[in-house]
């Protein structure tokens, strides 16, 4: 599952017009970004060949080597590497090696990143709201800026991305995305109603890496 090929062109054109059609009502700006993930995750990749080279070296030196060590040590290094060349090859492999909290606190955090690389902390009214989906992790973060925060809190944003994420794993992951764009926009629109000489600050296209 790859970010730029996540949604079709028709859902993204639909993600685009939902946004577009927000947007058009409120000083606020939604910008949708998709990631493969959110990290490399090195650790897992070397976790995972220690483990498996070293259970597979210990196979071999029962069944071949009576269990000599002299086999055993020099097997564990050797399997380390095309072990460790799959994990990295074949990254849901990874997910084994990495807990809950490593993985909510890296999607966190790559969040925030993409937040300040794209720009959403310039807009006019610092009224940014970012929804960031990484697709190895299952995740889904909604920040916004701080003239968003004076309004409503990481609560409410929290419950917008936990429909999306549900509506990921129900298989219809453009509709719950379109959803929460509209849900957050009747939010926007409350808050922040529509000002004369309003600008699309952000592009309403879904953003990849």
């Amino acid at each position: 599952m790859k970010a730029a090929t996540f949604f079709t062109h028709e859902e993204g054109e639909q993600i685009k017009t939902t946004t577009h059609s927000v947007e058009s009502r409120t000083d606020g700006e939604i910008a949708v970004m998709v990631v493969d993930q959110s990290d490399q995750y090195r650790e897992a990749e070397i976790l995972g060949g220690v483990i498996f080279g070293s259970l597979l070296s210990l196979v071999i030196s029962v069944l071949f080597f009576h269990e000599s060590l002299h086999a055993y040590i020099p097997l564990s290094f050797g399997l380390f590497f095309p072990f460790w060349w799959i994990g990295a090859k074949f990254p849901r492999l990874k997910l084994v090696f990495i807990g809950p909290r490593r993985k909510e606190e890296t999607v966190r955090q790559r969040a925030i990143q993409a937040f300040y690389e794209k720009g959403l902390y310039k807009t006019r009214f610092h009224t940014g709201v970012l929804i960031f989906l990484s697709l190895l992790e299952h995740k889904v973060w909604v920040l916004a800026d701080e003239g968003i925060y004076e309004k409503m809190n990481q609560e409410t944003l929290n419950r917008f991305a936990q429909d999306v994420s549900l509506g990921i794993k129900e298989g219809r992951p453009c509709e719950a995305l379109c959803q929460a764009i509209e849900g957050i926009g009747r939010l926007l629109i409350e808050h922040f109603p529509i000002t004369p000489g309003d600008i699309d600050e952000l592009p309403d296209e879904v953003m990849t890496e």
